[in-house]
């Protein structure tokens, strides 16, 4: 055989090994590519938002008094009552009926005035405001349980990542999405 056919059949036979060697070692030296999703929990927030409702109500108000001791009405009826007393008996007796009349009449007049005021009244519509609190739920994330190889473990994601998380070249999760 000839000398430079023999170095040529040793290197062809060291690079088909070489190759052979590098191959086999990235197939072999690699870990799994993703990782298996056990579970997936949706984690929601409540939100809550005040706000302002307003409605109108019927509302009924006692007007203004313009004579709150009642005078008007007791000095109506204390004449009333002492013109009604003067009409009864005579001498001495007609001066107390006076007195008596007026007196009485003076108490009732005093309280059908109070009666009539409280009665005085007028009805308007006042617009009335509370603060109610709407609550709503948010999604903020998910909860990720995974398993990789024997370890199991768990990780808050942006999204659902379905039945399996990508792994990175040094075999850790990829957990955020890539955009193309």
């Amino acid at each position: 055989m000839n000398k430079s056919m023999l170095v040529g059949a040793v290197l062809g036979a060291v690079g088909v090994t070489a190759g052979g060697a590098v191959a086999t070692y990235s197939l072999v030296d690699r870990g799994p590519d993703y990782a298996e999703v056990l579970a997936v929990t949706p984690v929601n927030e409540t939100v809550k938002t005040p706000r302002e409702v307003c409605k109108d109500v019927t509302v009924t108000r006692q007007r203004p008094v313009q004579d709150q001791h009642q005078i008007a009405g007791t000095a109506i009826g204390a004449i009333a009552g002492g013109l009604l007393g003067n009409q009864i008996g005579g001498g001495n007796g007609k001066k107390i009926a006076t007195v008596a009349g007026a007196v009485g009449g003076g108490y009732a007049g005093n309280k059908i005035q109070e009666g009539m005021q409280q009665r005085d009244t007028y009805t308007t519509t006042e617009t009335r405001c509370n603060t109610v609190t709407d609550t709503s739920q948010k999604l903020v994330g998910y909860d990720v349980k995974y398993q990789l190889g024997e370890k199991v473990g768990s990780v808050r994601m942006d999204r659902d990542p379905g039945s399996r998380i990508p792994l990175n070249d040094r075999g850790e999760l990829v957990l955020v999405q890539q955009t193309q």
